[in-house]
């Protein structure tokens, strides 16, 4: 069965859906503000992975994924590039949509933009201020996390340290892996020379990064997700804010698992501009790899695990997998498109790929043990059928994987 690191819990917990009819599951989309790194990628091809591995498990899914196009560092952004947001952010929306598909990610059944929720975001804040938990202060709107019980259960949150007086954060994000022990805003009330407001039942003004993902959850998904993923970057105030804020008004848990992917770091550091590290995938590209290898390289850990990119690294692991790609192009010369077996070659493949990702999505332990059973098959002694037995589970696994055909 299905074990998952639920980071709620803090425990490996057997996968059980909150309905076995429909799996619903919730990922953070990229904040568009700037095109999508590779380490961005490495998030969104677990999300990839996990969504495929139920189906191939037999769930039926549905998942949404968010698109922050409005929000502070997108209006920054604009300005030094002398652009309008819109013409920004859907530029670069494009250029992440055409990386899922070269990538050979499956594309979210529900892809809402932040813009476009914006009724929705005053419908909540409203809801938040009839109870009390919001409240108006210099013509924005801030959440009181004094006011919800059990703030930053998450994370983990030591609300003992939260300091006595009054403390009010007023951007979008903050840079850096540590909380803002205050007060956080939901509404950026209009003030004079904003370039970017909306009129509203609440008055002039855009809803802040904090009430966006659960104006867009709460659009299309009414009961408790099965799953909400995204980056362990999130940890940090963004995903407790938003348990907080629908948690508020809904009463009933907004997800029975949370899955954070660990990040990826080049030469054993954080990728930032400061440092000059940022990878894309168009870099790779350049270096001689194609967008299967990146996909490999990227899939190629357990999520809750940090990996670390170096050019030998990328270099070993795509040699891998070219490798095993010329000896299953060898079983399929000896395939053919009629009968095939169910040997216990077969049996050990499904074997091998299922023991593995029922381990918390341990793909490189899944495709190691893929590896090793293949290198072991002596492929000129090989009958049709049995080539043609290996290769029909080959196929299925690689509607998980992406990366053998």
């Amino acid at each position: 069965m299905l074990r998952l690191f639920n980071t709620l819990s803090r425990k490996t917990e057997i996968f059980r859906p909150v309905n076995e009819e429909l799996v619903n599951i919730f990922t953070c989309g990229p904040s568009v503000y700037q095109m999508s790194h590779i380490g961005n990628f490495r998030t969104f091809l677990f999300e990839d992975i996990l969504v495929r591995y139920l189906e191939y498990s037999g769930y039926k899914v549905r998942r949404g994924m968010n698109i922050t196009d409005l929000e502070d560092k997108a209006i920054k952004e604009s300005e030094e590039k002398k652009v309008t947001v819109k013409s920004l952010t859907e530029k670069n929306i494009k250029e992440f949509i055409r990386g899922m598909k070269l990538l050979r990610m499956k594309i979210p059944d529900y892809l809402p933009k932040a813009s476009k929720c914006i009724n929705r975001s005053v419908a909540i804040i409203q809801q938040l201020l009839n109870l009390k938990t919001a409240y108006w202060h210099n013509g924005n709107v801030y959440f009181d996390p004094l006011k919800f019980q059990g703030f930053g259960k998450l994370y983990g949150l030591d609300m003992s340290k939260w300091p006595k007086k009054r403390k009010r954060f007023h951007k979008d994000t903050y840079p850096g892996m540590q909380w803002n022990l205050g007060d956080f805003i939901l509404w950026h009330g209009y003030k004079m020379g904003d370039r970017y407001y909306w009129d509203t039942k609440i008055g002039s003004g855009r809803p802040s990064w904090n009430i966006q993902d659960p104006s867009m959850i709460s659009e299309q998904f009414d009961e408790t997700l099965s799953i909400y993923c995204g980056g362990t970057d999130n940890l940090f105030r963004h995903h407790d804010y938003t348990l907080a804020i629908l948690e508020s008004i809904r009463h009933y848990p907004i997800a029975k698992f949370w899955l954070h992917c660990n990040y990826l770091y080049v030469n054993s550091q954080k990728m930032s501009k400061s440092k000059g590290n940022i990878i894309y995938t168009n870099t790779l590209q350049t270096q001689g790899y194609n967008m299967t290898e990146i996909r490999y390289f990227l899939i190629n850990g357990q999520y809750y695990h940090r990996i670390n990119y170096s050019d030998r690294h990328m270099r070993v692991t795509s040699d891998k997998l070219r490798t095993f790609k010329k000896d299953v192009n060898k079983i399929e010369k000896r395939s053919s498109s009629g009968f095939s077996c169910n040997t216990a070659i077969v049996q050990k493949i499904k074997n091998e790929f299922k023991i593995n990702m029922d381990n918390n999505l341990d793909v490189k332990g899944a495709f190691d043990g893929l590896y090793k059973v293949i290198s072991d098959i002596n492929i000129g002694e090989l009958r049709t059928g049995e080539a043609s037995g290996i290769l029909k589970a080959l196929r299925e696994i690689d509607e998980v994987l992406q990366i053998i055909f």
